[in-house]
């Protein structure tokens, strides 16, 4: 039996558990939000001050992240009650993951801001197309699970995880070592690899947000 069952109940109780989730969520909404716009820029190119600007906005889910801890720290420390312990461990746990997805969409937009020429995936390879589609898609379905507390959609993002997401980022980066793959210039082949492995960073963090709804506890992160 997972905890998460515990932690959806936090939705309806005016507590800071409660809140301290509906700030994890909305976390994960701005991540989405700058990923998307990190992607749109890294292939279209714009306005450095508007990239800088956007960039900016990592801030807040680092002040988000820190709200979180301390609500949840406020939690234990005021109703002295260690029952629900798992359930603030979870929290933090997630708002971890959260952050770290931003810091790899900043990454994006740096590249976009020091690489002069866009990325465009169709344009580059096939895997560097599929890693892309499969990021968003997760991205998406993640938000979903999360909102709506759906394990069938979290057990679907499980399935294949490592094939989709795993292997075509580190064919990607390995090719490069090896001397076997090039985008044209060098500078040009260091972005794309870097952008492989952005992709392939954020995938494993929504990953370890998706398993707090199919794991027990020290098991997320993991595939049961």
């Amino acid at each position: 039996m997972t905890l998460f069952k515990d932690i959806i109940n936090l939705w309806k109780a005016e507590d800071l558990l409660s809140q301290s989730w509906d700030k994890s969520y909305e976390m994960l909404n701005l991540s989405h939000e700058i990923f998307q716009q990190a992607l749109i820029y890294l292939k279209n190119g714009e306005n450095i001050d508007t990239l800088k600007t956007l960039k900016k906005r990592d801030k807040e889910i680092n002040e988000f992240q820190r709200d979180v801890r301390r609500k949840v720290l406020t939690h234990y420390a005021v109703e002295q009650n260690t029952s629900d312990m798992a359930d603030g461990l979870i929290l933090i746990n997630m708002v971890v993951d959260i952050e770290r997805i931003g810091d790899y969409c900043k990454n994006i937009l740096d590249l976009a801001i020091n690489h002069e020429q866009s990325i465009k995936s169709s344009e580059i390879s096939e895997d560097l197309i599929l890693i892309e589609k499969e990021v968003k898609n997760r991205f998406e379905k993640t938000l979903q699970a999360i909102h709506f507390q759906d394990e069938e959609i979290a057990k679907t993002l499980m399935e294949g995880y490592r094939e989709q997401m795993t292997k075509k980022s580190d064919d990607i980066v390995n090719g490069v070592l090896r001397d076997e793959l090039h985008f044209g210039s060098e500078s040009r082949t260091a972005a794309i690899t870097l952008y492989a492995r952005y992709l392939k960073r954020i995938g494993a963090h929504l990953k370890n947000i998706t398993t707090t709804l199919v794991n027990p506890f020290d098991a997320i992160g993991y595939k049961e």
